[in-house]
Formats: C-alpha cells, sequence, structure tokens
C-alpha cells in the first residue's frame, strides 16, 4: 500500500461528552493482534511488534478535558499557578495528569502576555481524542521506559500520519507536548511519546514507594515506572531518592535512538487497536516523522541512524547530540563551565548582560569564585578583573563564544551545570542512589540543610512536577563537600575529574553516546540556537551537520540568530529583548518535513536566519510580532 499523504492544514475535531474509561489491555494483547494483523497479508508487510511491560492503559480525554491541554485551555495553561490538588497528600490519577501537562508546556514554551504564542506561531485550541500509556524495556536492559500514543478524533486513518517525539532534558512523558502535540494533534495526526529512559518516576528509598502506571504513588509491589530496592540504612532522613536517568543503571542515554523506535513502533499498535478495519498498520502504508528538542533532539538524531525504515524525516530543535567526530560531549563542556563560568561571566565583555554583571557591577558569587580559582593555584592573576578575563579566555580557547558564555548565565546562576553533571555522570557510571560519584546524593533537607523525610504531599506530587533532574519538588542536591564562601566548588572539580580520567566508567559510557550518521536518503532538518549557552551549537547541532556533511551524509541546518536555549524564560524582560524563541522554528521545520514527505516539495537547505529582537521601552517589552522571527525558510 502506497503511503497517504497528510491533509495540508490542521483538521476539524470532533467533540462528545467526556468519559471516564480505563481499562488496561493484557501485557501481549497488542503483539499478538499486530501479529494477527500481519499475518493477514505477506512477508513484505512490515508490522511491528513490541512486548509491553505494564500492559496498556487508556483513557479518554474530551469535554472538560482533552489531549492538549488536559482541560486547562489556554488561560488554564497561562496561569502561572498551577492547577491544584483537592488532597495534596493523594492526588488524583486525573489531578496529576493535568498538572503535569501544566507544567511541562509551561516548562518549554513562552506563554507570557506579549510571547507571541497563540498570535504569531502555534495554537491551544483543545483537542479531544484517546491516550495511551505503557512501559517498554529495551532487551537487556534494567528499566523500562514510559510510552505515551495521543490518538485524537479528528484522526483520519486514510491520512495515516504519525509524529514519534522524545521528552527534553530528562522530563516526564508529556515533555514533548508543546512541540510534538502542539504540532501534530491539531493536524488529526497520532503523536507517539517516550521518556527515553529518564522521567520522573522517582524513587523514596525509605520503603522502595514509586510511582504506578497513571502517576500515582503506589506501594513497593506495586510501583512500575522505576524499581530500585530500599535503602539498608534504617535512618528515614538519611536515605537518598532514586532518580531513573541517574539510577536505572543502563546509561539511558546509549539507548535514545532505540527507546524512539521502541515507541515509533507501539504507536503502530496501538492504531491496530484504535482502527482496527484500516489494519494493517506498516511502516510502508504511514507516514512517521520524528522531532524532539534538547535531549529529545538528539534521541530523535539517533533513532534516524537505525536501520528498518521507520521514520519518513526527522527534525531535531537545539539538540544535544556527540557527533561521530568534532564537537564536544555535554559532560565535558558543562563539568567545565561549571567551574569557570561563574567567574568568566564577571569579566568586562559582559556588561550590560543583566543576569551577569547588572548596572556593570561583579556579581559577589563570581569574584568568590575568581578567587577561589586564584587560592586553588589554577588562575594566577592577582586583581580580580584579569581573574575574570583569563576565566573567559579559557572558555573561548575550548570553542565557547561571548553570545553562548552570555547566555549560560541562566545554567551559571541557577546551578544547573552541577546538577546536570551531578545526574550525567551517575547514568553514564551505572551508580546507585547510594554511591554517586563524589559523594552527592538526592534528598530532602530542612532549613537548614539536614537530611529529613519527604512529605507525603512532595512525593505525590514528584510524577507531575518534577524535571527529571533534581533539585527541585521537595528534592535537594546532597553535597558532602560543600564549605565555605564557595561551597559548590570542591563538588565541580571532582566532578571535572571523572572527565579527565579518560579511562574511567564516565568516559566509557559517554563513548557510548556517539553518533553515527543518518541513514541513507532519510530527510533531516536541524535546528539550532546561535547563542544557546545550554547545548552551544557549535559544540552539538553545529558540529554534527558538519560531521554528516563530511561524511556524504548532509542535513539541512537552520541556525537562528539571538535565540537561546530556554524559551520558558522568555517572559522575564531581560531575556525577552534579547532572544527570540526556538518553537516557531521547530513547527516551520516540521511543516517543511511533512511538505517533503508528503508532497515532494524539496526540503529547504541550510539557512542563516537573521532575527530582530524585541524592543523595551517605557519599562514594557514590546509584543513579539512575525518581523522579529526573520525570514523562515
Amino acid at each position: 500500500m502506497d503511503k497517504k499523504s497528510p491533509p495540508p492544514r490542521p483538521l476539524p475535531v470532533r467533540t462528545a461528552p467526556a468519559r471516564d474509561r480505563r481499562y488496561r489491555t493484557p501485557v501481549l494483547a497488542l503483539s499478538l493482534l499486530a501479529l494477527s494483523l500481519a499475518g493477514c497479508r505477506g512477508p513484505e508487510v512490515r508490522t511491528p511488534s513490541v512486548e509491553l511491560e505494564a500492559g496498556l492503559s487508556l483513557a479518554t480525554h474530551r469535554g472538560d478535558d482533552d489531549l492538549l491541554t488536559a482541560g486547562l485551555g489556554e488561560a488554564g495553561l497561562r496561569s502561572p499557578t498551577p492547577p491544584a490538588f483537592a488532597n495534596p497528600d493523594q492526588p488524583t490519577a486525573a489531578e496529576l495528569r493535568r498538572r503535569a501537562v501544566w507544567a511541562n508546556w509551561r516548562g518549554i514554551a513562552d506563554l507570557s502576555p506579549g510571547g507571541g504564542y497563540g498570535s504569531v506561531y502555534g495554537s491551544l485550541a483543545p483537542v479531544p481524542g484517546r491516550e495511551y500509556h505503557a512501559l517498554v524495556r529495551l532487551p537487556g536492559r534494567r528499566q523500562p521506559h514510559r510510552v505515551m500514543v495521543q490518538v485524537p478524533d479528528g484522526f483520519d486513518p486514510q491520512a495515516r500520519c504519525v509524529v514519534v517525539t522524545a521528552s527534553s532534558g530528562s522530563r516526564g512523558i508529556y515533555g514533548a507536548i508543546a512541540l510534538a502535540g502542539a504540532w501534530g494533534l491539531p493536524r488529526g495526526c497520532a503523536v507517539a511519546y517516550t521518556d527515553k529512559g529518564a522521567g520522573t518516576g522517582y524513587v523514596d528509598t525509605t520503603d522502595g514507594r514509586g510511582f504506578a502506571l497513571d502517576g500515582q504513588l503506589a506501594t513497593g509491589d506495586e510501583t512500575e515506572e522505576f524499581r530500585v530496592p530500599k535503602a539498608a540504612s534504617t535512618d528515614v532522613a538519611a536515605a537518598p531518592i532514586a532518580v531513573k536517568h541517574a539510577h536505572s543503571g543502563d546509561n539511558p542515554e546509549a539507548d535514545w535512538g532505540r527507546h524512539v523506535a521502541q515507541a515509533a513502533e507501539v504507536s503502530l499498535q496501538v492504531l491496530a487497536l484504535a482502527h482496527p478495519e484500516a489494519g494493517p498498520w506498516t511502516f510502508d502504508n504511514t507516514r512517521v516523522i520524528a522531532v524532539g528538542v534538547s535531549n529529545g533532539g538528539g534521541a530523535v538524531l539517533r533513532a534516524g541512524e537505525l536501520p528498518g525504515g521507520r521514520f519518513d524525516a526527522v527534525v531535531a530543535v537545539s539538540p544535544n547530540i556527540l557527533p561521530g567526530d568534532g564537537g564536544r560531549a555535554l559532560y565535558d563542556y558543562a563539568s567545565d563551565a561549571a567551574i569557570w563560568m561563574p567567574c568568566a561571566l564577571n569579566a568586562s565583555a559582559f556588561d550590560g548582560v543583566l543576569l551577569a554583571r547588572p548596572g556593570g557591577a561583579a556579581a559577589p558569587a563570581g569574584v568568590a569564585r575568581c578567587a577561589s580559582l586564584h587560592a586553588a593555584g589554577i588562575l594566577a592573576d592577582d586583581a580580580p578583573a584579569a581573574q575574570a578575563e583569563a576565566a573567559r579566555r579559557h572558555l573561548l580557547a575550548g570553542g565557547w563564544t561571548d553570545e553562548a558564555i552570555a547566555a549560560g548565565v541562566i545554567s551559571s546562576n541557577f546551578d544547573l551545570w552541577r546538577a546536570v553533571d551531578v545526574t550525567y555522570a551517575s547514568a553514564y557510571a551505572r551508580t546507585g542512589p547510594d554511591d554517586m560519584p563524589c559523594g552527592f546524593s538526592f534528598g530532602a533537607v530542612d532549613a537548614d540543610g539536614q537530611p529529613r523525610a519527604p512529605t507525603a504531599a512532595e512525593r505525590a506530587a514528584w510524577w507531575s512536577d518534577g524535571s527529571g533532574i533534581p533539585p527541585g519538588q521537595g528534592i535537594a542536591l546532597r553535597d558532602p563537600q560543600a564549605a565555605g564562601t564557595d561551597p559548590t566548588l570542591a563538588g565541580n572539580l571532582c566532578l571535572r575529574k571523572h572527565w579527565d580520567d579518560a579511562d574511567g566508567p564516565v568516559r566509557a559510557g559517554i563513548e557510548a553516546t556517539r553518533a553515527q550518521v543518518p541513514a541513507p536518503g532519510l530527510p533531516v532538518i536541524v535546528v539550532h540556537g546561535a547563542d544557546d549557552g545550554l547545548v552551544p551549537e557549535a559544540f552539538s547541532g553545529g558540529a554534527y551537520a558538519r560531521w554528516t556533511r563530511a561524511q556524504g551524509r548532509p542535513v539541512s541546518y537552520w541556525r537562528v540568530r539571538n535565540a537561546q536555549h530556554f524559551d520558558a524564560f522568555l517572559g522575564l524582560p531581560v531575556l525577552g529583548m534579547r532572544y527570540l524563541p526556538m518553537l516557531p522554528y521547530g513547527y516551520r521545520a516540521l511543516d517543511a518535513a511533512w511538505a517533503h514527505v508528503a508532497d515532494g516539495t524539496p526540503l529547504p537547505g541550510d539557512a542563516d536566519i537573521a532575527t530582530t529582537p524585541r524592543t523595551f521601552t517605557d519599562g514594557a517589552l514590546a509584543p513579539l510580532q512575525p518581523g522579529n522571527l526573520g525570514t523562515l525558510p
């Protein structure tokens, strides 16, 4: 069967009374159904079959609930106040889903007034439909990854379009809803998500309790998303909290592409259940495009390497990707930046960067870091200004640009570098929650920084509110080396040593994440902000594009001027007046990919997109206008 072209514009969707119908399909039901359907055709039909670990949970979302906004609508998603739990100690599954959708929209998109979402780009219109959740395990892995498939009521079996995505960062299953869901669902496409082996299924090792498939706190025996043994210690306050990305024992980043591939396979099995009359559902007769942002962007690029012809196109936005040659690994530049960037941001080159040198004054934390590096013999200069300039030159020598350093102030000021490094070092080394590198651990602390047990309300909200990388939601990053006026330096220096140890387990884990070239003939668009300060394009997206071109597999590379990594922070005037959002370019890349796949429209080539930042006058930030975004390819 030939692949069907998706409709050129969003499909109308039907509305129906909301139903609260939930059931669990037996573990092998999807696989057996898909196999039986495949058996009705000849051997040329490539019908996928994935064994589900925790069965399948289905819920319909219509009326005052929907797939895209969880019933919150535009007003609810724009509200800075999260939807409340009637009982914070025991929220319902529906409340947790609603809160998770709110948290992940606001963690990725700029929904602030004047930010342009819903007026210049994007839509927050509700989309009714059905939502399926399952847990799937890659062969030989210790822990499963969560897969979700959303099938809108406007899905047309004759158009047969699927968008497959992976969560950004280490987020839970809704971590790509603002990119893949917001683009695909209104167009009548099914959207398949994976948390790529990370997510917010934390476990309190005091009692081994984690989360069930519906996001509710479960007993140890009923925990499904992520399991670890209870702590041996009887000290309830000191018992660490296990985080799936850090403590799965699987180094999930090495499998990101396979996680996305499995999500694609599950999506077709779900469609065989949802629309059996239109079967068989195969990669030969269904158009499938993969898209992701940040870590999700890296994941879909890795999926595009795999044989099997699952994907018709790949779009990666701000991807964290380590090319086969060139570039720098995230752990390398993050552990380096954690040490040097606080000092470097005090250099005079960053006068006017308000979060770095407000009014041109040096930030006290940066002064302390410069002094600490000097005292440790790492910086030779005596004067604070010279120390800051030396730190800046160190970063520039490593490939950073001044623009990326300036945007990196967000990660530096929020201590994000250290949180990332701790999580990734543990994942690469495959440690447990009680033997993390450099003695770090995750756990609740009191006002004096002393370990304590998490509250019932904190635990109940981890699944919906967490980002996948503590600190946050009552979980602290516990650092036994923290002391003095520069408390994070010792731990950061220790983490950096794991990169310097070329034969150590962290370096071995990183090497396992190195990318291969895309499959022959696969259309790929990579979009990256020129000023990205978390995943610099010179180390990642740009380096990947240069490398694939050298290998004879060129990708379309769009470099966006005046754009960094975090759209969600652009509601802050100090950032909104300097940077443009990345989501509009991701949506445009998806438009171009679908036009190429469905209609044969030539794929746009490389682009260096000039933009115009918004102005700040009379104490107000001007609303985003189409002209600010420049000429889209």
